[in-house]
């Protein structure tokens, strides 16, 4: 399954949740716009100019796979975080390269993939087996 990371104006997901990440430096909190349908997850961030820090977009690929994004029509660079069904971070692709349509791949199977502004992991120090808090990941 390739999901297309990206959303037109006009097709944007409309539910916010917050969905916390626990890291060696705290808790910190995320608001996030749900990517649940098929159009949603092909859409994405496409064509946005802007992605304000503390706010991203989760994509639900129930159930848990192998999943595959890319940046096509995306102009700001992002990272991408590959999350497990149980909440742990499995794999976090930092700085993306925008409008590049090279696969970017969870490295393993995946329930869900956290898109955040550039710099996001670095900036709060998130890495793999982080644990993610949101109702998607094992009723969190």
């Amino acid at each position: 399954m390739l999901g297309v990371l990206c959303a037109s104006p006009s097709a944007r997901a409309a539910s916010f949740q917050p969905l916390e990440i626990a890291t060696k430096s705290g808790v910190h909190v995320f608001s996030v716009e749900m990517a649940t349908t098929e159009k949603e997850k092909e859409t994405g961030l496409m064509h946005r100019k802007e992605l304000p820090d503390g706010k991203g977009m989760l994509f639900d690929f129930s159930p848990e796979q192998q999943i595959s994004m890319w940046m096509k029509n995306t102009y700001i660079s992002l990272d991408m975080i590959f999350i497990s069904a149980d909440g742990r971070i499995l794999r976090i692709a930092e700085n993306t390269e925008p409008m590049s349509t090279k696969i970017i791949s969870s490295g393993g199977l995946a329930k869900g993939v956290l898109e955040v502004i550039a710099g996001t992991a670095q900036k709060y120090g998130i890495r793999p087996g982080d644990r993610v808090a949101h109702p998607l990941f094992n009723g969190r």
